[in-house]
């Protein structure tokens, strides 16, 4: 046995209350969105302003007065400090100096109600189980002055964290510096970053979601503002992939950026050194090019001519806007200003040979709007609507939101392409109303009305359509049936001129077929041309002779239009009526035609 003294150690006691306490601060503190709001917790016994029936009274000094011993779960604490925090950061009690008046009952019911709808949506921790579980629609004012004129439904009287107690206390400003924080553009920011980071997670830009700040490559920060700061863009920028791969860029000759519409991909070469500004001009640059369809729109133009002009114009609206900052070198030209893209290909096509020499994003001499992606393809449904829906969805909350100066060009053109041109058949069918007359039907007292036999004392005139009203009614129809027309085009044509004469009481048409010479099948009732026709395949069509037929016709009204329905590869035609062509979208005539063309899509 030995005989030193054992020494006596006494642990100091656990206290339940302020563990769960602090458990509770460390769940608030991994939401990254209330974790911005600035605050300093006060757990004092001998502190006046703790609540003594509830959890959390805050105090528009950004302090949060918790009760010393009152014991509750950590799930129970971080609900009410983030209860408190929301106050702060939705205004409730904002810092000021001087003398504060107090909020009335129905404020303080109407806020700590809008506070706990928004936790629903938003949860942090859990709620005690005594309060309600649905609140009512509207802000806080329109909440306290409604409940003002009708009272506080009881269930919402103390639905805050002090309990009977207000937990909202406005003092004056005692800060060190003098200057009140605004901890509502904090909460605003971080909410803003918070929801961002999201869509990153959910468009697979980002890996993981953390309480702390995650690094992003300055491109995706870029692509991660548009998102959550730019609305006219941010639709856009929600279904471009960033491809920044510095092989594919150095196999591809992409110096900084290129873009393919149809692959919704933006290819960048990583190894740019260009700030977040500049990043933000690539990537509005390379959006508007694909959004506005521009390599769609280069039709026979010259497409690197065409694509300096775009790229004239783009570049433009951005410096107009002032979007990120124009990195070095490109183009920009003040004397373009308010002009289209086609407009300006017609201005610098004169000097072809120096404009060939610009550089785009992509390089010099190359074209930064791609025609195919470079990558393995993929399955996309619809972009010209996406891209549509997506601008046109981005202008109207820009402009709702007041987001700053949008050149006059560039929203012109987004609502052109929110009213995109009619369809063939919708053009088909105006054709059909403006030169096929619809019969008009005559009265006639020697044809009784069908109601006659209701009132046999009172004559009633019947209407009927004479013959010579009905022969006045028609139109002609030139039909291809060569080998070389498409099933899907006869389909399509027929159905759509069956259902338009139908609709207007149009009960037959002259219909001629021609392939190598013409055969003229007389009047059809329009629901069986389809089912007359026999395509032959014999070689060239020879169109004219079956025009001829119909002029020549003594049955056929002078005055009536023809339609010539043909694959393209036909004679030149001479119509001298009024008359108008369908053929397949893609084909061409192989003369110019004096009517209207309908391209079956």
């Amino acid at each position: 046995m030995s005989g030193g003294r054992r020494k006596s150690g006494k642990k100091e006691p656990k206290d339940p209350a302020a563990e769960a306490c602090a458990a509770g601060v460390r769940i608030l503190k991994a939401n990254p969105a209330l974790a911005a709001i600035e605050y300093e917790g006060c757990r004092l016994e001998d502190c006046r302003l703790a609540p003594r029936g509830g959890l959390v009274r805050v105090t528009s000094n950004g302090n949060v007065h918790m009760h010393p011993t009152r014991r509750a779960d950590p799930a129970e604490w971080a609900w009410a400090l983030a209860h408190a925090l929301l106050h702060l950061g939705f205004g409730h009690v904002p810092a000021a100096a001087g003398e504060r008046v107090q909020p009335d009952r129905f404020d303080l019911a109407a806020r700590c109600a809008v506070v706990n709808r928004f936790l629903l949506t938003f949860p942090v921790g859990r709620p005690p189980d005594d309060l309600p579980a649905a609140y009512p629609d509207g802000d806080e004012e329109q909440l306290a002055a409604r409940w003002r004129q009708d009272g506080i439904p009881a269930a919402y009287e103390h639905c805050g964290t002090a309990g009977t107690e207000p937990d909202q206390l406005l003092t004056p400003w005692n800060g060190w510096n003098g200057r009140p924080p605004d901890w509502q553009l904090a909460f605003a920011t971080a909410l803003t970053g918070t929801m961002s980071t999201a869509l990153d997670l959910a468009g697979g830009r980002r890996d993981a979601m953390t309480g702390g700040p995650t690094r992003l490559r300055p491109w995706e920060r870029a692509l991660s503002w548009f998102v959550s700061s730019y609305p006219l863009l941010g639709g856009i920028a929600a279904g471009i992939t960033l491809v920044a791969d510095a092989e594919l860029a150095r196999a591809h000759g992409i110096q900084v950026a290129a873009v393919d519409a149809d692959a919704g991909e933006i290819y960048l070469n990583p190894l740019q050194q260009l700030g977040d500004e500049e990043w933000r001009f690539v990537l509005a640059h390379e959006m508007l090019h694909a959004a506005l369809r521009h390599g769609d729109r280069c039709g026979g133009r010259d497409p690197h001519l065409f694509n300096v002009a775009c790229d004239y114009v783009v570049n433009g609206w951005l410096h107009e806007m002032r979007i990120g900052t124009m990195p070095h070198g490109l183009l920009y030209e003040p004397r373009f200003k308010d002009l289209s893209a086609e407009e300006v290909y017609d201005r610098i096509v004169r000097d072809g040979r120096r404009i060939r020499r610009l550089a785009t994003l992509r390089g010099k001499g190359a074209r930064d709007i791609l025609g195919a992606p470079l990558g393995p393809p993929r399955d996309y449904v619809d972009l010209d609507e996406f891209f549509r829906r997506g601008l046109a969805h981005g202008l109207d909350l820009h402009q709702q939101q007041d987001r700053g100066f949008l050149p006059g060009g560039l929203v012109q053109e987004i609502r052109a392409l929110s009213h995109p041109p009619l369809p063939w058949d919708a053009r088909l069918a105006r054709w059909f109303d403006e030169y096929v007359p619809r019969p008009e039907p005559v009265r006639s007292y020697a044809r009784p009305a069908r109601r006659q036999a209701a009132t046999p004392g009172i004559p009633r005139a019947g209407r009927y359509f004479p013959p010579e009203e009905i022969a006045r009614c028609t139109f002609g129809v030139v039909l291809d049936t060569s080998g070389s027309m498409s099933s899907t085009l006869l389909g399509k044509a027929l159905g759509a001129i069956a259902s338009y004469a139908g609709a207007r009481d149009v009960p037959a048409a002259r219909v001629v077929f021609c392939d190598a010479a013409p055969y003229d099948a007389g009047y059809l009732p329009v629901t069986e041309i389809a089912g007359r026709v026999r395509v032959h395949g014999r070689g060239g069509t020879v169109l004219q002779p079956g025009i001829d037929l119909l002029r020549r016709a003594d049955d056929f009204p002078p005055d009536a239009p023809v339609l010539v329905i043909t694959d393209g590869q036909c004679d030149v035609l001479r119509v001298r009526r009024e008359h108008a062509y369908l053929i397949p979208q893609g084909a061409r005539l192989p003369f110019t035609a004096r009517g209207p063309v309908f391209r079956v899509s």
